[in-house]
């Protein structure tokens, strides 16, 4: 899959007030198509497995905070168990919100993350911890994770160091989900260097279009550099509201811009995802029927469609 070099300059839109009249408007109208403007794209029932691995590996990524990272990498990788996928989520953020948002108590953890990528004695499948999701696990990660930004500086290999830590676990999942920082710093460069794909969470939101630019430069450098066999699996409006002109000439620009690489599925605006952090739960597990369980399950599709295609 080919990846564009865009200028701020082309990504962005200029913000204008909406009227009364915009504000209510939403896709109800569009028929056949989706948020996106496109018409809606048939995605395959997910073919069954007769084994699991080796994971294709995808990192969450945007520098902005606040777009959907942890929320996706969570949902996502519930969705995908569903599909009768093996699954392991990364908290690669020195924040925790991965951890906490699955009810993990990670500042009481002895292993996480950080133990695996600078303690030799330390193994991935050491720190691995099971969720409350069939077939779903966690890699999970606490504040100590911020200083191996810094003891990383002087290691031979660093921007390898996540890779060498997943390889021996690689074969027992179909995906590892990694849950970027919010920046463009070497834990970002190892995620990076670790993956086969990189999937962009993009708010619906002007300034959310600002860094894309920014983060296709790195994506493109780290290919060149590190890991020629990184692409862009897609990039995935969040945050989208139907009923502001606003979100939907964002969503417009980005589809322009970036054509099939966006998903077909957008993340709506809903109450629902707050209320899943605070019960330590996928939104497929809190609320099964809800119209955000139904997107997260549409985007596990189009996902593995991706690597069906990716793959042939």
């Amino acid at each position: 899959m080919s990846t564009m070099h865009p200028s701020e300059r082309e990504l962005s839109l200029a913000p204008r007030a909406a009227s009364d009249e915009d504000e209510a408007l939403d896709d109800s109208t569009n028929g056949s198509l989706g948020p996106t403007g496109r018409p809606k794209r048939h995605i395959p029932e997910p073919p069954l497995l007769n084994g699991h691995g080796p994971a294709k590996v995808l990192a969450l990524c945007n520098q902005k905070g606040g777009v959907g990272k942890t929320t996706s990498t969570i949902n996502l990788g519930a969705a995908l168990t569903e599909f009768g996928r093996r699954v392991l989520i990364v908290d690669f953020d020195p924040q925790g919100a991965l951890s906490v948002g699955l009810g993990i108590p990670a500042h009481q953890l002895d292993r996480t993350i950080y133990n695996v990528i600078i303690e030799r004695s330390t193994t991935a499948a050491d720190a691995v911890i099971r969720t409350g999701v069939e077939n779903m696990d966690l890699l999970p990660s606490n504040i100590d994770l911020s200083a191996a930004e810094v003891q990383l500086v002087a290691e031979v290999g660093r921007e390898h160091a996540l890779m060498r830590s997943l390889r021996p676990v690689i074969d027992h999942y179909d995906y590892i989900l990694i849950d970027c920082q919010p920046s463009l710093g070497l834990l970002t460069v190892n995620a990076l260097a670790a993956a086969d794909g990189v999937l962009i969470p993009l708010e619906c939101e002007f300034f959310s279009l600002r860094g894309v630019a920014l983060l296709i430069d790195t994506i493109e450098k780290v290919r060149e550099r590190l890991n020629p066999k990184l692409e862009i699996t897609g990039i995935l409006p969040t945050m989208f509201d139907p009923r502001t002109l606003h979100s939907r000439e964002v969503i417009a620009r980005v589809v322009e811009r970036f054509d099939d690489i966006v998903f077909d599925t957008v993340i709506n605006r809903t109450v629902r995802f707050p209320e899943t952090t605070v019960a330590g739960a996928p939104i497929t597990v809190w609320a099964p029927r809800s119209a955000g369980a139904k997107a997260y399950r549409q985007l596990a599709r189009e996902v593995i469609s991706r690597e069906v295609a990716m793959a042939r």
